[in-house]
């Protein structure tokens, strides 16, 4: 006859073995959605285009962002991380905002005059089992003044 300590490490390693059972089936399920998200960010003004003291350039921008990420919300997804905000819901995951870049263009030169230049919107999803992913949306065709502001 066993005792209840060995009885109840029994029925512990059972339901331990099925709750990972369960999360690698969850995650794995998880691995077959393809996320589809859409940005699009317009440069409204070039607030200030500058040269520094010390000779670096230093570009301040307008934008208007609007993204839609709710596909990257399925039923195992926890969070999705964008800048520096969480964004917890599906339902928080299309917006449009107006703001200006908190980090400045710089350049340590004088470089940055009439140059092409790409925007980047980076995320991670942090799912609720499973392995934390990053992808991003590159945004081409922006162009820097010819002349300092």
């Amino acid at each position: 006859m066993h005792s209840f300590g060995y009885r109840a490490n029994a029925v512990l390693t059972f339901a331990v073995t099925i709750l990972a059972v369960m999360c690698a089936m969850a995650s794995l399920s998880d691995t077959l959605n393809v996320p589809s998200p859409s940005a699009d960010v317009k440069v409204l003004n070039v607030n200030w285009f500058q040269k520094q003291p010390n000779g670096h350039d230093e570009v301040s921008l307008a934008l208007n962002i609007s993204a839609d990420l709710q596909w990257m919300f399925t039923w195992n997804t926890k969070q999705v991380s964008l800048w520096d905000g969480i964004i917890p819901l599906k339902e928080h995951a299309k917006f449009w905002i107006h703001t200006t870049n908190k980090y400045r263009f710089i350049d340590q030169g004088s470089n940055l005059r009439g140059k092409d230049f790409n925007l980047t919107l980076h995320w991670h999803v942090m799912p609720k089992t499973g392995k934390m992913s990053a992808d991003k949306i590159v945004m081409a065709g922006y162009h820097l003044p010819e002349e300092y502001r």
